[in-house]
């Protein structure tokens, strides 16, 4: 009786046809790193930023382009520096000669998917710039109100090894983020696939290639459906163990706020979704949970002296937490 209630089936077979698209155009190019594929169309169908950390030369900024290239939507690059400020981004206002009045000039933010790259180094009054744009989906200026297009969807680059010249995000910033994404380096067996790839420019030839796959009106159908997927009470309650766990644990001096739990059910969805799965299991939210708290949470002293970082104590929290089933 009980598997009645997940029929009829939610039809996903279109989103995913999509999904395994972009997964072949990205593997294709990007060796490796299949789980941050999965994760950046995650964060597409989920209506949310992502925040893409590595060192150098570990492919975010290319995986940030060539996710925009496989949608058919506007595409805008901000590189942060030093002296940006808040107009570079947002835009400012213009005399115009020949009416005699002034006319708001569009800054790059303006766009459905925006690659900010190198994020930490901008000082904190450009970073404050993007408070209301990434929250709101709007941009207020001298009074007057902009709205964004949909979908709308800021990738954000950052370095976590190199300290000079960059500047800490602030933490109502981070928590706008729906992901943190971690890049990782490529195996053994992956570094010679790129090495082959890249002495044949396959990869050169595959990049020019590259069509949009999604176009804007499918992307807001598939979110639609999927803020409609099922979710049992009991994962509803299970989420928020796991939230209200970081806010008592004894290792955080700061625990996640409601909205992160919103983001572990938003994204959950999403991951059920290109798992060609119309209802959330367990198993979705254990694997959306450490991208999701793990930059919005912060570090007892202590604990980081010890050298534990913020995923490992996501990691204890859920395994200290009965899974339902």
């Amino acid at each position: 009786m009980e598997q009645e209630q997940f029929n009829p089936r939610t039809d996903l077979s279109a989103l995913n046809a999509a999904v395994n698209q972009i997964r072949t155009v990205l593997g294709n190019i990007i060796v490796g790193q299949k789980q941050v594929i999965d994760f950046l169309i995650v964060g597409l169908l989920a209506d949310g930023h992502i925040l893409i950390e590595g060192v150098p030369g570990v492919a975010k900024t290319l995986s940030a382009k060539l996710l925009a290239k496989s949608i058919d939507a506007q595409f805008s690059r901000v590189q942060f520096t030093p002296d940006l400020m808040p107009s570079d981004v947002l835009g400012t206002p213009i005399f115009n000669t020949k009416t005699g009045d002034f006319e708001f000039r569009k800054g790059p933010i303006f766009g459905n998917i925006i690659l900010v790259d190198e994020i930490n180094r901008a000082p904190a009054k450009t970073q404050s710039a993007l408070f209301e744009v990434m929250e709101e989906r709007q941009v207020t200026i001298d009074g007057q109100t902009y709205m964004m297009d949909e979908p709308f969807m800021v990738l954000a680059t950052q370095n976590p090894i190199e300290q000079e010249g960059t500047y800490r995000l602030p933490e109502a910033q981070l928590d706008r983020f729906l992901f943190k994404i971690e890049v990782k380096y490529p195996s053994l067996e992956e570094e010679t696939a790129i090495l082959m790839a890249q002495h044949t420019l396959v990869n050169k030839t595959l990049l020019s290639e590259v069509k949009p796959v999604l176009s804007v009106k499918q992307i807001q159908e598939a979110r639609a459906i999927i803020r409609n997927l099922f979710v049992e009470p009991k994962l509803l309650e299970f989420i928020a163990k796991i939230v209200t766990e970081t806010r008592n644990n004894s290792s955080l001096y700061l625990g996640a706020s409601p909205r992160a739990s919103l983001a572990i059910v938003h994204s959950a969805k999403a991951f059920a979704a290109i798992q060609d799965r119309d209802f959330v299991t367990p198993e979705d939210i254990i694997a959306v949970a450490t991208p999701v708290l793990a930059h919005r949470i912060l570090l007892s002293p202590e604990k980081e002296m010890e050298g534990l970082t913020t995923s490992d104590i996501v990691a204890q929290i859920i395994k200290k937490i009965e899974v339902p089933r």
